[in-house]
């Protein structure tokens, strides 16, 4: 828990966020993509681990895949941001409220829709960009290693976030924001069952952590368009599944 706290603060200081507002999500897996099969949109490139990670060809497909095998050029960053039209578990301005602007628009319309059926939602944390992830990364290498850090926290350029399409969420009250306990909620449910109406995935889904590399988040919001995101979630399975890529953990 103090390593937690410090990582918080220290990031705090740096973006000025407020503590609360960067959510469990921030220290937990990063999260955190391809339009074509992963082996015809990736470039490979040799030398340490860390660089021997594919680089994404096309990081501007919104249904890119981006994990532990997968990264974002270090110079990418979307062009199209926007502040989607929805309520924030915080109040000060931010890039962690911008989506890319199709994802923006979609998140509006999954927003309205839940409230619509009653659910009342909020966001949590969307963009992050290289450079703050980086610095995320960076305290936990200081604390505990390069090799832990890798366990419980995405490289820089590997997580989701810096695609401009994925969103943390969770209740209109903001408890179990970015917990586990939000994964028996009246809203975890409702995602479950509707997200895939509005392009968005569940991406880190229970069962499937050998093959995407990380724990259950149902918080975590992935858009990939309307018609992928029907096969993924009628056919039960991940991006990685989607475009038959080799699981992160064997």
């Amino acid at each position: 828990m103090k390593k937690i706290q410090f990582v918080l603060i220290s990031l705090c200081l740096l973006t000025g966020m407020s503590a609360g507002s960067l959510g469990k999500k921030q220290i937990a897996p990063d999260e955190g993509e391809a339009a074509v099969p992963v082996n015809k949109n990736v470039k490979a490139k040799a030398g340490s681990d860390k660089d021997s990670i594919n680089v994404i060809a096309n990081p501007k497909s919104i249904p890119v895949l981006v994990n532990k095998q997968h990264k974002l050029p270090e110079s990418y960053e979307p062009e199209d941001l926007v502040d989607p039209n929805i309520e924030f578990i915080f109040q000060e301005k931010s890039e962690k409220r911008k989506m890319r602007t199709e994802a923006a628009a979609a998140i509006e319309e999954l927003f309205a829709g839940a409230l619509e059926d009653g659910v009342k939602l909020l966001g949590v944390s969307a963009y992050r960009s290289h450079a703050l992830q980086e610095v995320l990364f960076q305290q936990y290498v200081n604390m505990d290693g390069y090799e832990a850090a890798q366990t419980y926290s995405a490289l820089p350029g590997t997580s989701e976030h810096e695609t401009g399409l994925a969103i943390d969420v969770t209740g209109g009250d903001g408890k179990c924001a970015a917990e586990d306990c939000f994964g028996g909620s009246t809203e975890a449910k409702w995602l479950e069952n509707n997200a895939a109406d509005y392009g968005f995935i569940i991406r880190y889904p229970k069962g499937k952590e050998t093959i995407t590399g990380y724990q259950y988040e149902p918080w975590h919001l992935r858009y990939v368009g309307k018609k992928i995101a029907a096969d993924i979630t009628d056919r039960g399975i991940t991006l990685e599944e989607y475009y038959r890529a080799v699981p992160v953990n064997k």
